[in-house]
């Protein structure tokens, strides 16, 4: 009997211990999380809450982050990730930052655990995280007022569990400017033209290609570091890209004197940063997330910067009638795309929701099918 007693009493020990170290673990992730918390104590808690991630000291490890630039370090991608390092250093996290200018390799590196975090596109983040890379879903995102709403909506605590995707953590996402179709003959003015003609798709994305040839255009598989050059030596007829590139791809050589640029945006483009959630814990990458959110009118800048100029006779004109054509066609596309799992439902939800805000009499919101 009393050893019957004896292990009743520890068993009921062991719960209160559990229970007690439960809720010492819920405290310490609420402060962790609270964007009203000094920063100081957010990161005190942090470090409570992961020990295990600390130096014998108490430090935090340094950690590698591989930043895509197609520029490599004298790009400004390069540059904005070494403002982001300065800020991290600020919370006691030390990186070290390595250029690459291939996407697909980098990409490879994260999976491999080689880099610790991983800066590029939206398009590729979406491998590692389907809601953060559906913000970049066609047509879904028409401005950049649309775009920092939506990014002030999910960098909320409450969407944190979000950025939670397996092995990696989103800790991050930025503006990088509106796609619009570049053509090297203005009479390719609507997608219906685009039939027969030579669209350029991301040759790791066997999707994209497929929806190409849905129209009854012929989809050209190109990696963005030589998307540029295909369009300019007449390899692809159209290509997807944002205003930046006309300079930094030198865009204008394919243009020519025929070229043009279909005044509509396409879909937003986003850089994002996704680490790996065993380097940088989630409460870690809400405090990136928010820094991140608070940069969104800098980094406008800069992209509207790198835009620069675009002459005036580079532009095509859409009719509105042909806008409400392209506004259903992106629909219809992002719900296929939903439905075959490639778009995240509930990140396409949240963008009709912020899209009707901006315009409650559009025909989607009296019939919400997003």
């Amino acid at each position: 009997m009393k050893r019957l007693i004896a292990t009743a009493l520890c068993a009921v020990s062991t719960l209160i211990t559990v229970s007690a170290v439960a809720a010492d673990t819920d405290a310490l992730r609420k402060k962790a999380m609270d964007p009203k918390v000094a920063k100081t104590e957010r990161i005190d808690a942090i470090k409570a809450m992961y020990p295990e991630m600390l130096n014998e000291d108490g430090s935090i490890p340094v950690r590698r982050i591989c930043v895509w630039d197609i520029a490599g370090k004298n790009g400004p991608i390069y540059g904005a990730a070494v403002d982001q390092a300065a800020q991290l250093l600020e919370w006691g996290v030390t990186v070290e930052l390595d250029a690459y200018t291939s996407e697909s390799v980098l990409t490879e590196e994260l999976k491999a655990g080689m880099c610790d975090a991983a800066l590029f596109t939206g398009l590729r983040a979406r491998l590692f995280n389907r809601y953060t890379g559906t913000i970049d879903a066609i047509g879904a995102v028409p401005s950049r007022d649309h775009m920092k709403l939506l990014m002030q909506a999910i960098t909320s605590p409450k969407n944190a569990d979000r950025m939670l995707d397996g092995q990696y953590v989103v800790m991050g996402y930025a503006p990088m400017g509106a796609a619009y179709i570049f053509v090297n003959d203005r009479k390719i003015n609507t997608l219906a033209k685009a039939a027969g003609k030579r669209v350029a798709v991301l040759d790791y994305d066997l999707v994209q290609a497929e929806m190409v040839s849905q129209i009854g255009a012929n989809p050209v598989p190109t990696a963005l570091v030589n998307a540029g050059t295909k369009f300019n030596n007449k390899n692809v007829d159209v290509l997807a890209a944002p205003l930046a590139a006309y300079q930094i791809m030198e865009l204008y050589k394919g243009l020519g004197d025929n070229g043009g640029i279909v005044d509509y945006p396409f879909s937003q483009i986003t850089l994002q940063l996704v680490g790996r959630a065993d380097k940088f814990p989630n409460e870690l990458a809400q405090l990136v997330r928010e820094d991140f959110l608070t940069r969104f009118d800098k980094i406008e800048k800069l992209v509207k910067a790198q835009e620069g100029e675009i002459p005036e006779q580079y532009w095509i004109d859409i009719p509105p009638a042909d806008k409400a054509e392209y506004q259903v066609m992106m629909q219809e596309a992002r719900i296929q795309l939903r439905d075959r799992g490639y778009y995240d439902g509930d990140m396409l939800k949240l963008q009709r929701k912020v899209r009707c805000k901006f315009e409650p009499g559009h025909f989607e919101c009296a019939n919400p099918v997003e």
